[in-house]
């Protein structure tokens, strides 16, 4: 990564995915059941891919040992198969990764320092604050890894639904988290270098990630990646205006009234209305990829419920 006298004003992206066989990928952490939220995100990533003809991979981001829950990821495969969203090639797991995403460290350290600052003493954006970066040594307690981005650095993209973004991550984010003090690599690492390890071309997601994109981004640029093509699509929310997770207690989908949840899950990205005579999941979805039709998603952040 050059320094800042020689990192231009804004970074692009530096993919042509339109020229690349479509790869779209579902990754969702093994917290908690699937909910309707997750749910509709898989659905417009998969409905995405397999009107593009393309390949649609599902990967386990279980990065996160203490917040995942026993039997969750089994749980989370067995309700997308219920649900008729089969996936290509083999299921990826995070925590298989760990050389992976340690080499792609090595190859960022020269734009990365040691911070030990506890959560406390952070900057509002999350950022170091207190000069770790110009240390000489690493201190010898448990420390994380940030990368440093240069204060005039601007990422700029355009998402499908969403529009041009233009973020100036130097300044809304001067050095950010990539490897935790607790020994865990951080999730802007881990995604970004199996996003490439796929060969992801297109990531269709929740809108909930849209602040992340640049830090990914940053992160490709850095370290020579292509950057897919982005789809943030609005999340659902209860009637207190919050995201549906677990944390939220959103509901685990009850896999025998799968296709009332698929058509709840394309009413809500506004789909055309499939035809009533669909019972099964498989039928339904080839009749929604065949007319899948983003233009019609809301340009939206979020939808209650």
């Amino acid at each position: 990564m050059p320094d800042s006298t020689a990192t231009p004003d804004s970074l692009t992206a530096t993919s042509a995915p339109s020229k690349l066989p479509y790869r779209g990928r579902f990754a969702p952490s093994p917290t908690g059941p699937l909910h309707l939220g997750s749910l509709i995100a898989a659905v417009a990533s998969y409905l995405d891919a397999r009107n593009h003809n393309g390949t649609w991979l599902v990967r386990i981001d279980n990065l996160d040992p203490p917040r995942e829950v026993p039997g969750a990821a089994d749980s989370i495969l067995n309700s997308l198969r219920q649900h008729g969203l089969h996936w290509d090639e083999e299921v990826l797991w995070q925590s298989q990764r760990g050389p992976a995403y340690q080499r792609a460290l090595g190859q960022l350290s020269s734009s990365t320092f040691q911070c030990d600052c506890s959560r406390g003493e952070l900057g509002p954006n999350g950022d170091c604050q207190r000069g770790c970066r110009l240390r000489q040594q690493a201190p010898v307690t448990p420390c994380a890894t940030r990368i440093s981005v240069p204060e005039n650095v601007s990422i700029q993209f355009t998402d499908q639904l969403q529009g041009q973004q233009n973020i100036a991550l130097g300044q809304s984010a001067e050095n950010f988290l990539i490897h935790r003090k607790d020994g865990l690599y951080a999730y802007q690492l881990a995604v970004v270098v199996d996003d490439a390890h796929q060969g992801i071309t297109h990531i269709v997601r929740g809108s909930d990630l849209l602040d992340t994109t640049a830090r990914q981004q940053f992160l490709q640029q850095a370290l020579g990646y292509l950057t897919p093509a982005y789809c943030h699509v609005p999340v659902i929310t209860n009637a207190q205006g919050q995201k549906f997770s677990k944390q939220n207690l959103a509901p685990a989908l009850d896999s025998e009234t799968a296709v009332l949840n698929l058509r709840t899950a394309l009413d809500f990205l506004s789909q055309p209305h499939p035809p009533d005579g669909l019972y099964e999941p498989d039928s339904l979805l080839a009749f929604a990829a065949n007319h899948w039709s983003p233009h019609l998603i809301p340009g939206v952040m979020s939808i209650s419920a």
